[in-house]
């Protein structure tokens, strides 16, 4: 049996995922600077670095740094839940990224909390408290996982016995060779 299109989804889809997700927790972050009356110094999203967003002044910092995995764990959700509503073909990648920024900025709190690093360590210092880190971290990481569930068919996995849809594997490259060309031409690490 030729695996071709299941091994190319299995592979571009979280590379993919990884990056995408960057993308919305990032825009979180400048959506809520630029509503709080903060200027954006810079938007990092390039493929070899971790992207970050700087801002200042930021006259309102706890917004701005809980916006990043608020809105991107909240969109994607939206997005999937427009997906279902309407079912369209395809609903069951717009699932797996929702869950993939779920369990990831879930993840990322979580441990942020306990670490004191990076937006939660900040989050932290800007009054935030570790209970709250704690809460949203362990909700939305198993909200992720859960989206995750039954998923395998899809990408071949279980019953599907390697078959997915060759479609889905395309439109994965695409995504993927799009996403990383933009953050070449016009990002920087």
């Amino acid at each position: 049996m030729n695996r071709t299109a299941q091994i190319t989804l299995i592979v571009t889809f979280p590379l993919f995922c990884w990056l995408g997700m960057q993308i919305v927790h990032e825009s979180g972050h400048v959506i809520a600077a630029k509503a709080t009356g903060g200027t954006i110094v810079a938007a990092v999203l390039y493929p070899t670095a971790i992207s970050r967003t700087e801002v200042f002044p930021n006259p309102h910092p706890l917004i701005e740094v809980w916006a990043g995995p608020v809105i991107g764990s909240v969109l994607p959700l939206i997005a999937y839940l427009i997906a279902k509503l309407l079912r369209t073909p395809g609903a069951y990648l717009v699932r797996f990224f929702a869950g993939f920024c779920l369990a990831a900025n879930g993840s990322y709190v979580l441990a942020g909390a306990i670490a004191r690093m990076g937006d939660p360590g900040d989050l932290l210092r800007y009054g935030a408290a570790r209970w709250q880190l704690i809460a949203f971290g362990f909700v939305t990481a198993s909200l992720g996982l859960w989206l995750w569930n039954k998923l395998g068919p899809g990408f071949g996995l279980g019953s599907a016995k390697g078959k997915v849809s060759t479609l889905a594997a395309l439109i994965s490259v695409g995504l993927l060779f799009l996403t990383l060309t933009c953050e070449l031409l016009f990002g920087h690490p």
